[in-house]
């Protein structure tokens, strides 16, 4: 197969691992990046990520490097990495022309920028595209079937190229070319879902983990709406959807931190702990202070960034609870 048949994934974490070994099902090239000798060790020669996903056999078509220079050559390039170091890590990419695809989904810290604005200021040559959705790794690499949102800044052409690039039999992406509403979508959820964690970890009930679900996803609207994105796009899988899938599974890395944090536990041991990252934790703070910045009102982040400012989480709902009574739309 030819280099610029090759797709990249830069960041072998455990969704950059499971998407390498989804784009090698049909038997293309890929390319894997890892911070971690031991990971590009562990992949090429044991077929396996023991650090970030055990469960899956990689296929023999996947390669893993610790070079980006590697990575010059090819045309299409998923980037996998933490939020917070993405900027750091594309600034070693060349400055060739490339499909730019991006799968982190957070708010970076000291800046409040999107993921989008981050890579366009780092690899000025690429055209920029939000893969989001709702996914769990383990599944994804297992063929499990799976829907997200492709949202392509270059619009339909640049869909055109990039969907049967990315698209496998269980692994479906539908086209959108609101960028913003997608990155909102996926970055707000990871803190709505340390919210509903902490309802799990205090034994609210369902009742009220349905109703922050329901409260979180005004919040997204509203947010959402004052940075341009379209309400049709955060219904859509990569924000309704993946609240949906984030809000209610001990699978979901956000929504386990909040668990934690409900029983008792803090948010500097429970952070020190974790081999993968909980991206809620690093945008929460972010978020709160841009919605406190511009007006907008959201008291279920605000509420997140307290706990992980190591307020009794308890005390923090019996806050929310007392809030004035009001209308349900647009409060």
């Amino acid at each position: 197969m030819s280099e610029t048949q090759m797709i990249g994934v830069i960041g072998a974490g455990a969704w950059g691992t499971a998407l390498a070994q989804m784009l090698a099902s049909d038997g293309r090239d890929v390319l894997l990046w890892a911070f971690e000798p031991e990971v590009v060790e562990a992949v090429n020669t044991s077929r396996r990520n023991p650090q970030y996903l055990p469960s899956a056999e990689l296929s023999q078509t996947i390669r893993a490097t610790g070079d980006l220079g590697e990575f010059a050559g090819l045309d299409t390039v998923l980037a996998v990495t933490p939020a917070q170091v993405l900027g750091k890590v594309l600034s070693g990419l060349s400055a060739a022309p490339r499909d730019l695809v991006l799968c982190s989904k957070g708010i970076e810290a000291g800046t409040g920028r999107l993921m989008n604005d981050v890579a366009r200021a780092a690899s000025p040559g690429s055209e920029i595209a939000v893969l989001s959705g709702p996914t769990f790794a383990h599944e994804v690499a297992a063929g499990l079937p799976t829907a997200v949102t492709l949202a392509c800044e270059g619009g339909r052409a640049q869909w055109e190229r990039l969907s049967p690039a990315i698209a496998r039999g269980t692994f479906r992406p539908y086209f959108s070319d609101d960028v913003t509403g997608a990155e909102i979508g996926g970055s707000i959820k990871n803190v709505l879902a340390i919210a509903c964690g902490v309802v799990e970890g205090l034994s609210l009930g369902q009742n009220a983990r349905a109703a922050l679900i329901a409260r979180g996803y005004a919040e997204m609207l509203r947010f959402g709406g004052a940075l341009g994105a379209r309400s049709e796009t955060l219904a859509g899988l990569c924000g309704l959807g993946d609240l949906v899938l984030t809000c209610s599974s001990t699978s979901s890395r956000n929504f386990s931190l909040g668990k934690a944090l409900g029983e008792g536990r803090s948010a500097q041991d429970m952070m020190a702990d974790r081999t993968t990252v909980a991206e809620g934790a690093h945008t929460a703070p972010v978020l709160a202070e841009l919605a406190n910045t511009r007006g907008i009102t959201m008291p279920i982040v605000a509420a997140v960034d307290t706990i992980l400012k190591g307020a009794p989480p308890r005390d923090v709902v019996a806050e929310l609870l007392a809030r004035p009574l009001t209308t349900e739309q647009n409060t």
